[in-house]
């Protein structure tokens, strides 16, 4: 947003101009200098600088979240059944009906404990059509090691869920 043109912004013709002639072109260059310097630059008054700041802010900026509105979204998420169950009882039990929507879940352990095998079929309950119990969700699976493997993908869907990978198409349609 800060590279957003200033001449885009809505601002009064004049103010507009008076940007473009002292080459300050994008929110960056104008949210980048102190208010009085922008006074003295532009040969305007206080009032006209700082409401030309405070426009270019709201179109340049995204919205404020105060940690309260987040809290308030994410416990409005959970209201609508704002969980992917693990179909680990004992995990989801922990977690509260299982991994939540809207946050960052973090898995850590060491090496071979099957964190991967837990992340792909995570993803495949998110991806599988909600007919079959998953959420006809998309998935974006982020392998920072290499060991994607859309192969294994199908083998644990097979074993996972025989019933439903038995169909035809239905690894492709995943």
């Amino acid at each position: 947003m800060a590279n957003k043109l200033v001449a885009h912004m809505g601002l009064p013709r004049h103010i507009a101009n008076l940007f473009a002639a002292r080459n300050i072109r994008t929110a960056k260059d104008v949210l980048s200098l102190p208010e009085f310097d922008l006074v003295t630059l532009l040969g305007a008054d206080l009032d006209e600088v700082s409401a030309a700041i405070v426009r270019i802010s709201e179109v340049a900026c995204p919205p404020y979240q105060t940690a309260l509105s987040l809290l308030e979204e994410r416990i409005g998420m959970e209201r609508y059944g704002g969980r992917l169950p693990t179909l680990l009882k004992g995990l989801d039990d922990a977690l509260g009906g299982g991994i939540p929507f809207g946050a960052l879940t973090e898995l850590v352990g060491p090496s071979g404990i099957g964190k991967t095998q837990f992340c792909l079929k995570l993803s495949l309950l998110a991806a599988m059509p909600t007919s079959y119990g998953g959420l006809n969700g998309r998935v974006i699976y982020i392998d920072a090691e290499s060991k994607f493997s859309s192969q294994r993908m199908v083998e644990i869907g097979r074993n996972s869920f025989p019933h439903i990978f038995q169909s035809e198409g239905m690894a492709q349609e995943v």
